[in-house]
């Protein structure tokens, strides 16, 4: 029984790697946002690997010691004959995300991002010292 319910998974898998399929369907954020951490002088460097996608498609957001990268694309496309008629079309549009502790005295200000070659770098401190808030004064008149 479990050879036939392997043997109709494979076949099931192999509808989906038909030629006319160009994306896999497992798309995890951990399969497309391949992520390397790397500590270097009292910092830590992010590499986050996201090709086809653009700057603009790309948010890094800092909640609640959250560090989360959010990658969003809209794409079609389509393909035509030699007369200008439409013989192939798909659509795809997806987000992903991944986030990560960074720790509750981590700020906006302190996290340096770039994005060059489909690659997006961060690096902050890796430990930062606690600002504590200053009495602010409240003018008496």
């Amino acid at each position: 029984m479990l050879l036939a319910n392997r043997g109709f998974n494979n076949l099931f898998d192999d509808m989906f790697n038909d030629p006319f399929f160009t994306r896999s369907y497992d798309r995890s954020s951990s399969q497309i946002m391949k992520t390397d951490i790397h500590e270097k002088d009292g910092n830590y460097l992010v590499e986050m690997e996201l090709p086809g996608y653009n700057k603009a498609d790309i948010k890094a957001d800092l909640k609640d010691g959250y560090l989360t990268i959010t990658a969003h694309k809209n794409e079609t496309k389509e393909e035509k004959d030699s007369k200008g008629n439409c013989v192939h079309k798909e659509r795809y549009t997806g987000t992903c995300n991944r986030s990560f502790y960074v720790g509750d005295d981590l700020t906006q200000e302190d996290i340096k991002a770039s994005f060059t070659d489909g690659v997006l770098k961060l690096c902050f401190p890796k430990e930062v010292e606690k600002q504590e808030e200053q009495p602010k004064l409240i003018t008496i008149e």
